[in-house]
């Protein structure tokens, strides 16, 4: 076994990851390692072609391969080094990671700050428990993607898609580009989980029908996949009997939600949040194990990579502070949902904080004309009006510094109010 050092070690050479690096080096950390299980570095990004990347980050529009060569080229030019091809087997309490890969065998490395940023992976069939044979043709949407946008393999010809995901959507447009019969895009919801604008550019532009209270209720075929049958469903999202439309199709493509990749994570005792399957994190995005950091889609799965690489650098600057100085003597404020709020990040604040405190968060529902509110024991912290919140657009609100001083209470809210 081959023994190391190092001062930061990041897990994940996706657009999380190698936005911590590089924010790490600029903090002058020269001891950064970055290791990623692919043979190259880029992510899930090196799949998605299409553009509508970096407008916020850059100010300008890129395919998903665009973007993360911006980011591989300044790693680079940093002397940043990133080994691929190399698969993280544990990481330990004491920030002690295990590894291994065919050019070095295997690996200890001890670090003294480390950041996770595995991503996250598709819901598999098997979680769905969607009734029916166990034929071919059935793929995530992911997979798909990758087969197309990769490897020139085309799936099937007669598609229909379950769940209306960001890359479900994406491949509706993908698929019919290709010269595909996307049939139907199906969704359990009564509302899309997907961006408004991919349900615009991907299904209405190509007239593929959404087909919101709906989900596959059975799936016909023996060696390859023949058709679906697709019934509403009530609120309770049970099939309402008499409600069946039958589809032909060869293939059916799986866009049910993404979730962190976070065996790593359970591995190594991290503190988990039943709300987003990340990790649990102050604001610093430090977890429960000082010294070990998480940010991007492995802490809570983001709908926009430019929130990602954000999020990503300030993880960078933090894990860069915490190998120089240590965070001790830190008391914290837990961070509560209330009404209409999913899995808010960050889920502690130290106090008292010199900085803006960033809190993101997923609505429950569809809300119109409401406002995010932020309360502690009774007393308004923050309040902010929208039009419309939307389960597939994560929201994000900064709380000032002087917001969380001489506080009624231990722990904060934040909530969605009807107006």
């Amino acid at each position: 076994m081959i023994d190391r050092n190092t001062d930061i070690l990041i897990v994940g050479a996706g657009p999380a990851g190698l936005a911590a690096a590089i924010a790490a080096r600029k903090e002058h950390i020269e001891s950064v390692l970055v290791i990623e299980r692919e043979k190259e570095p880029g992510g899930i990004l090196r799949q998605c072609i299409h553009n509508g990347f970096g407008l916020h980050r850059f100010k300008e529009e890129l395919t998903g391969p665009e973007y993360a060569q911006k980011d591989i080229e300044q790693v680079s030019e940093l002397g940043i080094p990133v080994e691929c091809s190399t698969t993280v087997l544990s990481v330990s309490q004491d920030k002690t990671v295990i590894c291994v890969s065919p050019e070095k065998g295997l690996q200890r490395i001890r670090a003294k700050a480390v950041i996770l940023a595995m991503g996250c992976r598709e819901r598999p069939r098997g979680a769905l428990c969607t009734p029916g044979t166990r034929c071919a043709g059935i793929y995530s949407a992911g997979t798909a993607q990758r087969f197309v946008n990769l490897e020139g393999f085309m799936p099937g010809h007669r598609v229909v898609i379950l769940g209306s995901g960001d890359i479900g959507l994406i491949m509706a447009r993908r698929m019919t580009l290709q010269g595909a019969k996307v049939l139907a895009c199906v969704e359990i919801m009564p509302y899309s989980s997907g961006l408004n604008r991919n349900i615009v550019q991907c299904l209405q532009d190509y007239h593929i029908p959404l087909y919101l209270s709906h989900t596959v209720t059975d799936i016909r075929g023996r060696e390859r996949l023949e058709g679906i049958t697709v019934s509403e469903v009530d609120e309770k999202r049970r099939p309402i009997p008499g409600t069946e439309m039958n589809f032909d199709c060869d293939t059916l493509l799986l866009s049910c939600g993404l979730i962190p990749e976070n065996e790593l994570t359970r591995g190594a005792g991290i503190d988990i949040s039943a709300a987003t399957s990340g990790a649990v994190v102050d604001d610093m995005l430090q977890t429960s194990i000082p010294g070990v950091f998480a940010c991007g889609n492995v802490l809570h799965v983001h709908d926009l990579v430019d929130n990602v690489s954000e999020e990503s650098f300030h993880a960078g600057r933090a894990a860069a502070d915490y190998v120089r100085n240590g965070f001790t003597g830190a008391e914290y404020i837990t961070v509560c949902d209330g009404e209409g709020v999913r899995g808010t990040v960050p889920q502690r604040i130290r106090i008292p904080s010199d900085s803006p405190v960033t809190l993101s968060f997923r609505p429950s529902d569809v809300y119109r004309s409401s406002a995010v509110v932020v309360d502690c024991g009774g007393v308004e912290l923050f309040r902010k009006k929208s039009l419309i919140f939307t389960p597939g657009e994560m929201v994000h609100i900064e709380l000032r510094p002087g917001l969380l001083k001489n506080l009624p209470a231990d722990s904060i809210t934040v909530r969605l109010e009807r107006n």
